[in-house]
């Protein structure tokens, strides 16, 4: 099957390389990206010759984040559509999250918003040493709402508290120490970073891993429908606030918001 947003390539060992393909946009998460992701994590589930799923990315990005037309869409959108777009992208990280198959995230470039919630999403990310990561929100007016529960799971709360609010860029070696990132190398040695993640599995059971993988997520903290919906709540609060339309429309005037320095 063929994904206008993504490009799909399984090896004769049944490792699958997802790869975000929107280069010219940063890997920025369009409707339709959403809607591909979602769909790809479905098949991809259900197949039985996928062993390993690796979440990579064209171009110079892993993620920037939400992207601007559909962003631009939203701030011009009735609530209740706001709120269905909203859901649609905290389901699709959802079924990333839950994929019955290991997910290994490959972040060559930065990761900014919900390129941070991709991360998130996979069981081990590996970054190349010279990557930048932030979660921005909060410089728009708004909150990392969706993916607040796969960033809290990962880092923790106090680690997240270190960046889930101020909207700060932070390094590679960071992301490390707040868990967001196994392990952070060269450039160079990405690849070979993501085979050591990779071949264990290929000894293992499938079906034993798919369970292993549910076990975990049912021991883990609770992300389930009445989650999401909360996470969809609050980021409706946000965009109905008077302070994401100045965010907003401060970042699409290309003008600093009335609450930044200088």
């Amino acid at each position: 099957m063929r994904y206008e947003t993504l490009k799909l390539e399984v090896d004769a060992r049944g490792v699958a390389t997802l790869w975000l393909d929107r280069a010219e946009k940063h890997n920025a998460l369009s409707a339709q990206m959403i809607a591909d992701l979602t769909q790809v994590a479905g098949a991809l589930g259900v197949d039985d010759s996928v062993r390993v799923v690796v979440l990579a990315a064209k171009g110079r990005t892993f993620c920037a984040g939400g992207d601007l037309d559909w962003m631009r869409a939203q701030f011009d959108a009735a609530p209740d559509v706001r709120s269905r777009e909203a859901t649609r992208l905290a389901h699709m990280l959802q079924a990333l999250n839950t994929l019955p198959k290991p997910l290994i995230g490959r972040l060559h470039g930065n990761a900014f918003g919900g390129g941070v919630g991709m991360a998130s999403v996979c069981d081990v990310a590996i970054g190349a040493d010279t990557i930048s990561m932030a979660l921005t929100e909060t410089r728009l007016g708004l909150i990392p709402a969706t993916i607040g529960p796969y960033v809290a799971a990962r880092m923790g709360e106090a680690g997240a508290r270190r960046v889930f609010m101020s909207g700060r860029r932070f390094d590679a070696a960071e992301a490390v120490q707040l868990n967001l990132l196994a392990r952070a190398v060269p450039q160079g040695d990405l690849d070979a970073a993501i085979e050591r993640e990779v071949a264990p599995y290929l000894s293992c059971a499938p079906e034993a891993v798919a369970r292993s993988k549910a076990l975990l997520r049912h021991l883990g903290p609770r992300i389930d429908e009445d989650v999401i919906a909360h996470t969809v709540a609050e980021l409706a609060k946000c965009w109905d606030g008077v302070e994401a339309r100045e965010g907003i429309g401060a970042f699409f005037d290309k003008r600093k918001p009335r609450w930044a320095d200088g």
